[in-house]
């Protein structure tokens, strides 16, 4: 039985983290993670699906970005941090985006 609800929890924290993802991600990164969206395109968004851009993204530095946003060296703000993510949804957000690797 409690293995039963353990994977149910689990099940809803995915589904919460893809959401959060179409939600806050998608229109940039594209459903995909190619980053071949109008916004994507505008804000230099990388394609996830690549392998050596997968390979350069270090958690923390991937982390850091959703929790804080990032500007240009300008200052320009180029992605708007997730301000309602927890840290756990973060770290969700951080695993959902390495599925997207070919």
């Amino acid at each position: 039985m409690v293995t039963v609800f353990a994977i149910s929890a689990l099940s809803v924290c995915a589904t919460d983290v893809k959401e959060l993802y179409k939600k806050d991600c998608a229109k940039c990164h594209g459903d995909d993670g190619k980053g071949d969206t109008k916004m994507g395109k505008k804000s230099g968004a990388k394609d996830y699906s690549e392998p050596k851009v997968q390979e350069a993204l270090k958690d923390d530095a991937a982390f850091k970005a959703i929790k804080e946003g990032l500007k240009d060296k300008e200052g320009k703000v180029v992605m708007k941090p997730i301000e309602e993510a927890s840290d756990e949804d973060v770290k969700g957000l951080v695993a959902y985006m390495r599925t997207f690797k070919k």
